[in-house]
């Protein structure tokens, strides 16, 4: 590993040249993530409340690795419903970090006076996972260290074609969206979600997900599987579900729901296999969501970010970051209360077909 302090590759080699002293027997500290740093500060701080742990390490190139956290709060029961927020699946969109840090953050200092939230938390488990992709945001790519997109690199294959490179490409690692070697298993990054999902959420009778991201759209957008087939996902009645309790209670919203279907088809897509799997494994209802953070509405506003290669993907100024980190927790909220009362919205044997066709005409 490489030193910390100086050039040399070894500790040995370091101490032999006399340049510096023993501390050099340290192995290589990665350089510090902002987002990392707010993520441990809110683990130590709510420490009471939470239960945190890292699931992997990724590895960073030439010696160093950063910690994937995961943070658990809310009742551990089996029988209760939980919601997963994540972010940092793409390194270069720190915005989708941003904004579960922040929702995490605002739950931890309300657990110190809320009490509103404490009986919430009796009914509900949530799990947050906001950096994802620590050696991707790090060097500021898309993909993670290796070259690897992890949003194509689950083992899932699209049944119909997909748009050339951007819909998952096993080329080169040199070019973007690339799906990692098909001998391969999936990169850790992709090993630790599908651990976390796995073991707090597929079981469960309910349970819902959201991945935070930014895209160079011109809408806040809301998609749900399948990426890989233009068919429709088996609880599209649930989904519809969904959509219509968030609409009637946030009249004035922002958002666009649809199957990410509508937008293009991809290779590889992490929530189609982890969706898939849930099907295969269980008879609970599991609902992945994606937020797509529409990142030409901060463009619009400032063209200069344009030649930027973070401002393509987050705002760049104070205000408009902050407007953005306020704008999206009440959705995050919401879906918290929704999980805690899925069994007053969810669809019933009577009213599912009526969900189900509603849904065929919204979307399909």
């Amino acid at each position: 590993m490489l030193c910390r302090y100086c050039k040399y590759d070894t500790a040995e080699a370091c101490i032999a040249s006399q340049q510096v002293g023993p501390l050099c027997s340290d192995p290589v500290a990665p350089p510090e993530l902002p987002e990392l740093a707010a993520l441990e500060r809110i683990i130590e701080l709510g420490a009471d409340h939470l239960q945190a742990r890292v699931v992997r390490e990724a590895a960073l190139p030439g010696g160093g690795a950063y910690p994937i956290h995961v943070v658990t709060l809310g009742n551990a029961d089996p029988g209760v419903p939980a919601v997963g927020y994540f972010g940092g699946v793409h390194g270069l969109e720190r915005i989708g970090s941003e904004v579960v840090i922040a929702y995490l953050q605002s739950l931890v200092m309300r657990l110190q006076w809320d009490s509103t939230l404490h009986r919430q938390l009796e009914s509900v488990r949530l799990v947050f996972m906001p950096i994802v992709n620590p050696g991707g945001m790090w060097m500021g790519t898309r993909a993670n260290p290796r070259g690897v997109d992890l949003m194509r690199n689950a083992p899932v294959d699209a049944l119909e074609p997909v748009p050339f490179l951007v819909g998952g490409q096993r080329i080169s690692s040199r070019l973007p969206w690339y799906r990692g070697a098909a001998s391969m298993p999936m990169e850790v990054e992709n090993q630790a979600v599908c651990e976390v999902v796995a073991s707090e959420m597929l079981y469960r009778k309910f349970s819902v997900a959201v991945d935070c991201h930014s895209g160079f759209g011109s809408s806040d957008r809301i998609w749900f599987p399948y990426a890989h087939t233009r068919a429709p996902i088996a609880h599209l009645a649930e989904v519809h579900a969904l959509k219509r309790i968030f609409v009637q209670s946030h009249s004035h919203h922002r958002y666009t729901f649809e199957p990410q279907s509508l937008q293009y088809l991809a290779h590889g897509d992490l929530w189609d296999h982890l969706y898939r799997q849930a099907c295969a494994e269980g008879e609970g209802v599991f609902l992945p969501l994606t937020l797509e953070m529409g990142s030409w509405l901060w463009v619009k506003k400032n063209p200069r970010q344009l030649f930027s290669r973070h401002g393509i993907f987050n705002p760049l100024i104070e205000h408009r970051q902050q407007r953005v980190l306020r704008q999206h927790q009440q959705f995050l909220d919401f879906l918290s209360r929704a999980a805690c009362g899925n069994h007053l919205w969810l669809p019933t044997a009577d009213t599912r077909v009526q969900h189900h066709a509603q849904a065929l005409e919204e979307w399909y």
